[in-house]
């Protein structure tokens, strides 16, 4: 367990010791420093409750390692109505093509270039780190006036919400909820979509290697973006799980292609950057296979000139595995990776230029059975969702093999937008005083955990601010720590009014 870092206590020789404000990045160094990939959250909880005992404040974690800690009301709102503070522990673990780093082991390597903090190699953790950070430290603080504060850290919730599904909201009194899981500070977010994530399981019918294969080949797509599966869905990027199975398509046109375990992307809601899966094929299919590789690259480089102009299919020799998919599998695989619904499904007929709709084909893992895509529906309205869901197994049935389509962790509701909102009257009010000028208020086509405390607890009034965030979900991710500078006296100013 790492020392337990209260606000403004970072010592001299830290990457961010010299940035401003330091009771927030203070805690977001010491965050970085401990792996919390989801599913992997334990040891920030169990630093987060540790943080709040030294203050002396009640907290509380569960066996999914969400954590809620109390803190009274100071400073003259001692008797005001609660108020809920929520982000989330955990975070998507992208590296960068070459780099070779254990999100399991190892701390995050902080570096600032200029206005930005950013990570080496990898992705930085500020999606949900800096919301988090805000959060600890008006736990922390001694001199900021704010109600009684209950605040709520979920974990998994890049991974199906898990958590949150999970968490127990009858401890909850508050009615009003400030979460801090947005991108932007130039916004209040108001109000956000829902989603739902689901595997799917294709047997591989495992058989042995024909004896005219004498020939295996690692078949790898590279050089893509990726990106966030729902800030990012619109812009057109390659789906690497995709373009995969359409070169396996594509050698299936021509010859016999048997695969063995399929990999692709790094988990269901970024937009997969890379895959890769191993080929065998008959020896005198070596040269068609390899111009067919090469014909398919020069395609997939037109089509994505502007959106992922660095996309590469690598075709390279590698050991002959012990068994491989079926002639079938393989083309069930290929079939059902092709034709999920990918991408942006529908657009927003109530809120100009937004998602309606949208579909990621997130991940593809090699299972005891075969392979199991992980993939994530996010909409503006639940029903949508579970037509999308319907469609997916339509398609399965439509290829038989005992092909499984199963429903994975929290189905989030959406959070619909409330005009008649105090808080966001109050939000609005301090934002025009503080930041200067007027805020935009969003209805955004992502999926936020606010549907689930509104529809559970239920909050009455919410709310989500942010800061300025790039590339999440990548190894490019950046936090502009002017933006985190500015955000923090909103916040104080915001929680001082809601008495």
């Amino acid at each position: 367990m790492l020392g337990i870092v209260t606000p403004g206590e970072l010592s001299e020789g830290k990457v961010l010791s010299e940035l401003e404000p330091k009771e927030v990045l203070s805690i977001f160094e010491t965050l970085a420093n401990i792996p919390r990939g989801s599913e992997n959250e334990e040891e920030a909880a169990l630093w987060v409750v540790a943080y709040a005992k030294k203050l002396g404040l009640e907290a509380i974690k569960d066996k999914k390692h969400c954590v809620l800690v109390r803190k009274p009301g100071q400073l003259g709102l001692e008797k005001a109505a609660p108020l809920i503070l929520h982000g989330h522990l955990d975070m998507v673990c992208e590296k960068a093509e070459g780099v070779d780093f254990d999100f399991i082991n190892q701390p995050i390597e902080l570096k600032v270039e200029g206005e930005y903090i950013t990570a080496v190699g990898t992705s930085l953790g500020a999606d949900n780190g800096i919301g988090i950070s805000y959060i600890l430290a008006l736990l922390g603080s001694q001199d900021i006036p704010h109600p009684p504060l209950e605040a709520v850290f979920t974990a998994m919730e890049e991974k199906g919400k898990v958590g949150a599904g999970q968490f127990d909201t009858t401890q909850l009194r508050g009615r009003r909820m400030i979460d801090f899981n947005w991108i932007t500070d130039k916004e209040i977010l108001a109000g956000c979509s829902g989603d739902i994530t689901f595997h799917v399981d294709i047997p591989a019918e495992w058989g042995p290697v024909p004896n005219n294969h004498t020939q295996a080949y690692s078949l790898r797509v590279r050089g893509l973006k990726g990106g966030h599966c729902e800030f990012d869905i619109q812009l057109e990027r390659a789906n690497a799980l995709q373009v995969l199975a359409r070169a396996v398509g594509v050698l299936q046109t021509a010859l016999d292609v048997r695969i063995s375990a399929p990999f692709g992307g790094a988990q269901n809601n970024a937009i997969p950057a890379d895959a890769e899966v191993v080929v065998t094929l008959p020896v005198d299919g070596i040269a068609v296979a390899q111009d067919l590789i090469h014909k398919l690259e020069r395609s997939l480089k037109g089509e994505y000139d502007l959106s992922d102009p660095e996309i590469r299919l690598e075709f390279e020799g590698t050991t002959i595995p012990s068994q491989v998919f079926s002639s079938a599998a393989t083309l069930r695989f290929v079939t059902i990776t092709s034709l999920m619904p990918n991408g942006v499904i529908s657009w927003n007929t109530h809120v100009p230029d937004r998602v309606a709709s949208s579909n990621n084909l997130g991940t593809a893992r090699p299972i005891s059975s075969g392979v199991r895509l992980a993939s994530t529906i996010t909409a503006a309205i639940t029903s949508k969702k579970h037509a999308i869901l319907d469609q997916v197994r339509v398609l399965a049935t439509a290829v038989g093999g005992d092909v499984r389509v199963e429903q994975f962790g929290l189905d989030a509701p959406e959070f619909p937008y409330r005009p008649e909102s105090k808080l966001l009257a109050t939000a609005s009010s301090v934002y025009r005083d503080v930041m200067g000028g007027e805020p935009n208020v969003e209805v955004s086509q992502c999926s936020l955990e606010l549907g689930m405390f509104s529809n559970r607890v239920p909050v009455e009034d919410i709310i989500s601010i942010g800061t300025e965030l790039y590339a999440l979900h990548s190894p490019a991710e950046k936090v502009n720590h002017t933006s985190v500078a500015k955000v923090w006296p909103y916040v104080k100013a915001v929680v001082s009014q809601l008495n």
